[in-house]
This record gives C-alpha cells, sequence and structure tokens, in this order.
C-alpha cells in the first residue's frame, strides 16, 4: 500500500525476547552470556560525513544514462545540499531534479560554448566556500562531456574535487560486451569526417587493447561499415545503444555479421562502439 500521511502510525507487534543463554555456553563459552553486558550493547553508527557536501568543494557527479534507478544514494544526497549545480543543460537537470523530488538547488550552465567562461566564475566561487556539483545530461561529466576545464581550474587553485562515482557508457558496455577488459583505450567521438575515422583505423589497426568510441546514431551505421571495410569483416566488435534503457542492444561478434544486423536495428539512441584486438575471437 502507497505511504500516506493520514495513515495512523502503530507499534510492531509484540514478541517476546529469546531466552538469555547462560554464562560460559554457546559458542565455545566465550563470554558471550546474558552476563556480558557487551553483548546488548551495540555502539551506533557514525554518520555517513561523505553525504553531506563541504563548503569550498566541488563534486563531480555521475548521474543516471538512461535508467533512474541508477542513480546513488550518495549522488542523491550531495544534489539535494550543494549551493550550485553546474550542468551541461539547465533544463535537462532541471527536469532531472524534479522527477526525482529533490530540493531545487541553484543551476548553472556549464557546456561546452562556455566552459571556459563558467569554469572560471565557479571555481572562484567554490574558492570563496561555496559547494558546487558539476553534472552532465547523462553519465559521468568530464568523460567526453563537459567538466573537465571545471575540474582543472580547481585543481590549479588547490581546491578540493571530490568524485562521486555511478553510470558511465564506456564502462557499463565494456562490462558486458564479452571483448578484452584487460586494457582499453577510450577515443571518445571521432571526428565526423570519413577521412579521419579511416584515419584512426589504420593508426590502431593493430592496437593490442580492445578500443572504445563514443558515435552518434547518425553516423553509426557508416562507422561500423569502415570497420568492416579497413579491418575486415572478421574482426570482432561491440555496437551496443540505449544501454539501462527499456530497448538497451547488443551486437556482439565478427564486424561483417554486426554489420548486418544493425542494418535491421532502430538508429536511434546513443551508440558505444568496441573494436577488439586482431585475431580475438568470440
Amino acid at each position: 500500500m502507497p505511504a500516506s500521511d493520514d495513515l495512523p502510525l502503530r507499534a510492531p507487534p509484540h514478541r517476546p525476547a529469546p531466552p538469555a543463554a547462560a554464562a560460559g555456553t554457546g559458542d565455545g563459552g566465550d563470554g558471550g552470556g546474558a552476563d556480558n553486558p557487551q553483548s546488548a550493547i551495540r555502539e551506533p553508527h557514525p554518520p555517513n560525513a561523505s553525504l553531506t557536501p563541504r563548503p569550498g568543494h566541488l563534486y563531480v557527479v555521475a548521474t543516471p544514462i538512461g535508467n533512474l534507478a541508477d542513480l546513488t544514494d550518495r549522488a542523491r544526497a550531495i544534489l539535494s545540499a550543494v549551493d550550485i549545480i553546474a550542468c551541461e543543460d539547465t533544463r535537462t537537470t532541471g527536469a532531472l531534479i524534479a522527477r526525482l523530488g529533490l530540493p531545487r538547488s541553484e543551476l548553472a550552465a556549464c557546456h561546452d560554448h562556455n566552459e571556459t567562461a563558467a569554469a572560471a566564475r565557479l571555481a572562484a566561487q567554490i574558492a570563496a566556500g561555496k559547494s558546487v556539483a558539476i553534472v552532465s545530461d547523462a553519465g559521468t561529466p568530464a568523460i567526453s562531456d563537459p567538466g573537465f576545464r571545471l575540474v582543472r581550474a580547481c585543481r590549479r587553485l588547490g581546491l578540493p574535487v571530490v568524485p562521486v562515482p555511478g553510470a558511465c557508457a564506456l564502462a557499463a558496455v565494456l562490462s558486458a560486451a564479452g571483448l578484452p577488459t584487460n586494457g582499453f583505450f577510450f577515443a571518445g567521438f571521432l571526428p565526423p569526417k570519413a577521412s579521419a575515422r579511416a584515419a584512426f583505423l589504420e593508426k590502431y589497426r593493430d592496437f593490442e587493447y580492445t578500443l572504445v568510441l563514443y558515435e552518434s546514431c547518425h553516423r553509426v551505421d557508416r562507422f561500423v561499415a569502415e570497420i568492416t571495410e579497413k579491418l575486415g569483416p572478421a574482426r570482432v566488435i561491440c555496437v551496443a545503444k540505449e544501454v539501462t534503457k527499456l530497448h538497451e542492444t547488443f551486437l556482439a561478434g565478427p564486424a561483417g555479421g554486426v554489420r548486418a544486423r544493425l542494418a535491421k536495428t532502430s538508429l536511434k539512441g546513443e551508440f558505444t562502439v568496441l573494436i577488439a584486438p586482431e585475431g580475438f575471437t568470440l
């Protein structure tokens, strides 16, 4: 039944206490019986200080990439109490705060087009004693998203920067793709020009670790075609989309087969592409 302020509070039913064990009996007779006062007294757990933002600190807070249940308790607590939330899009973050039912903090835009100026201004506010959280529209800030310049500005001033970890698309896809995870190179988004992507594939053709990239829904089919042509149809790849969302999809296997399956798949959403080292087989 849903909780309601109108429902009366009722004490739980009384249950008699279990009989006390005699001294010297029980598990090895180590004094854990009724006449040992320490057995009935437990120290209360100290409060978790990490749930309260501190003045003059920057908090790098990861937000869900599609499933609101992935927001951590710590992230919720920090976003509820900081003085300022720096965000990629104030409308997106404002909607997230409203959906989560959190108190509305001051929102400050910090995106690709204003991050240099915003970083200086926010760092000055942190130096003056404000607590600030930086978030992106989804996932972990500064990972192919705004946040790096603000973090750097704080480090340059010797200000504390505290990570509040959580959802990150590249880590989520790596963990579930089945491609090697002993090492990887994350390249973010490649330039949109075909020549730049071809140069990247040629440069890292023989790279010994898994390559991880983000790709737009508008170019992912062309990029998979380029991988197939440049690296060969047998190169193992994984294309993942809508991770943690209702239509989460993983296409893993030889590039030629993934290309054919992708052609039958809706290209809506965000994509993560993994390329395994040469010679790897699933």
